[in-house]
């Protein structure tokens, strides 16, 4: 059985609307359980925003999911509404440190298994740096940002300083598309989340490209992409070929742009064998994760089947993407019941 670590999971503790209204009264999230205990609605303020169920915050369910879907270690990361991009920093910033000291207290239930990303006050670089370092320091194992910052994209010069400095600590960056681009044409059928997600996911790591930012930021950062990257293997082709003829595109790249795939990885959550493949050709074996958006609908129901069963797959690339990569990316050590089965099988 080969090690399975899903490095894309989402939670959301059980917030109380009264310590939201820390953050802000009117919209911040929280959590309003049903009476069995088993679903819930994340709220936003007095809006229903998303239904979720038990895995969301109560950790023996999640582990109890994990062992039915063979999956040895998970990294939980905020759900994207918990950001608090939009607020002041200050109270960003405590709301921030609460959530990830919350992860660390599920984490707690099985230390082993069950892994965190923090959060940071994005809007304050010195803030964000302080408690990405903090976290870090104090167990969890990276952390996890939004694509962007308002109409700022990873090129401004605040997110490359916020993304130096996680290079300079050695902090790894899970980016994570949200607040999607829509001028209301996008009304039903979650359009949202199935085509401006994916093209939010392409923006970021374009405009990383295309401007240079890359240049700027230490080639040591450990920078990931939610999604399979979104739109972006697909397409890459057309960046190309633009760089290649245009020179407004090239004004800020002095590289081509298929030059810099050794500067992120990307997480497997693209739901269709001819997208992996073409991802995991395009990418390389060794920079595909495996992440599921577990415990969404729209994450992958059976985690790492898409990739253990794919009939174009070495078993050494499937051994990578299942897990052998998030031990390297994270710098973990293999678990011990892993290395006890390896030895049973000789």
């Amino acid at each position: 059985m080969k090690l399975r670590i899903d490095m894309h999971s989402h939670f959301f503790p059980r917030i109380t609307r009264e310590e939201a209204a820390r953050l802000d009264a009117t919209h911040a999230p929280w959590l309003n359980i049903d009476a069995d205990g088993q679903h819930g609605m994340i709220m936003t303020g007095g809006r229903s925003f998303r239904p979720v169920y038990r895995a969301l915050w109560d950790p023996r369910t999640r582990i109890a999911e994990m062992d039915e879907r063979g999956i040895d270690i998970q990294m939980m990361c905020a759900t994207p509404v918990m950001f608090g991009y939009r607020y002041d920093a200050r109270a960003a910033d405590e709301w921030a440190r609460r959530m990830n000291d919350l992860a660390l207290e599920m984490c707690a239930y099985a230390p082993d298994r069950l892994m965190a990303l923090a959060q940071v006050p994005l809007q304050d670089v010195e803030l964000a740096c302080r408690e990405a370092t903090r976290a870090f320091r104090c167990g969890h194992h990276g952390v996890q940002i939004g694509n962007h910052l308002g109409a700022r994209d990873l090129d401004d010069e605040q997110l490359v300083t916020f993304l130096t400095h996680c290079a300079n600590d050695g902090i790894p960056v899970l980016v994570h598309p949200w607040d999607m681009m829509t001028d209301g044409r996008m009304k039903k059928w979650m359009l949202p989340w199935l085509v401006a997600m994916p093209a939010e996911t392409q923006l970021s790591m374009v405009s990383l490209i295309l401007s240079g930012a890359f240049e700027r930021i230490p080639a040591s950062l450990k920078l990931c992409f939610a999604h399979g990257g979104g739109s972006f293997a697909f397409l890459l082709g057309r960046v190309q070929n633009a760089w290649e003829n245009r020179d407004i595109v090239r004004e800020n790249c002095p590289h081509p742009p298929l030059s810099y795939l050794n500067r992120f990885h990307v997480d497997s959550a693209v739901f269709d064998p001819r997208a992996l493949k073409m991802l995991v050709d395009t990418m390389g074996e060794d920079r595909v994760l495996l992440g599921s958006d577990y415990p969404f609908p729209l994450g992958e129901q059976l985690i790492g089947e898409l990739v253990a069963t794919h009939p174009e797959l070495s078993d050494d690339a499937k051994s990578k993407i299942l897990g052998q990569n998030a031990l390297r990316f994270f710098g973990l050590s293999e678990p011990a019941t892993v290395q006890v089965n390896k030895l049973a099988a000789l």
